[in-house]
């Protein structure tokens, strides 16, 4: 009967270790989860990186926006070196950005796309009637599904596309001054050298 006795408190003791543990467990995985999510969200945008980098842009074809008439499409990425920039009216950071690419458009540094996301017909027209028109070209992509094949995240994204129509690179969120002097104005510079190189 003693042994017996000093048995079953051991078997009782493992046993609150097994049930703790597998209380614990769902803790641990979505403790886990939480700081991968966090330390996603602490990433910076220009080290995202874009399964869409170094291949063609997708072939696509999108019509005007609201009075505009040049559409976007896939055919109109080659020839030179050009941004393309995904936006739309209801997007609060696309405001932020948007004076840098006026300024970009004004000073003809590089040819801007644009790409109106998700955006109703007369909002993407109102918007850039608005807030100033510094796309070359701007397709209404109405329903999403040009954004999706571009690997579209949310918006703003901007991509940088060479003369040969294959993406270079992709930014996520808002244009920076920083992210333009340090990243995408030199990559451009350096693209433009490479076309000039080949076609010579």
């Amino acid at each position: 009967m003693r042994e017996t006795s000093r048995v079953a408190p051991a078997t009782r003791a493992r046993s609150g270790v097994t049930r703790r543990l597998l209380y614990a467990a769902p803790m641990v995985v979505f403790a886990a989860a939480a700081a991968l999510f966090a330390s996603r969200l602490g990433l910076n945008p220009d080290r995202i990186p874009s399964a869409l980098v170094g291949k063609p842009v997708p072939t696509f074809s999108l019509p005007p926006v609201q009075g505009r008439k040049l559409g976007l499409s896939s055919g109109d990425l080659h020839g030179e070196v050009s941004l393309v920039n995904v936006f739309a009216s209801w997007c609060v950071a696309c405001r932020e950005e948007h004076p840098l690419l006026m300024r970009l458009s004004r000073e003809n540094v590089v040819p801007i796309h644009g790409i109106d996301y998700k955006d109703e017909p007369e909002d993407g027209a109102r918007w850039l009637g608005a807030m100033g028109d510094p796309y070359t070209r701007t397709g209404a992509d109405r329903d999403g599904r040009v954004g999706i094949e571009w690997g579209v995240y949310g918006v703003p994204e901007t991509f940088v596309v060479g003369a040969g129509g294959v993406i270079a690179y992709k930014h996520i969120g808002v244009l920076t001054e920083d992210s333009l002097n340090q990243i995408i104005l030199p990559l451009i510079e350096r693209l433009r050298r490479q076309t000039k190189g080949a076609s010579s």
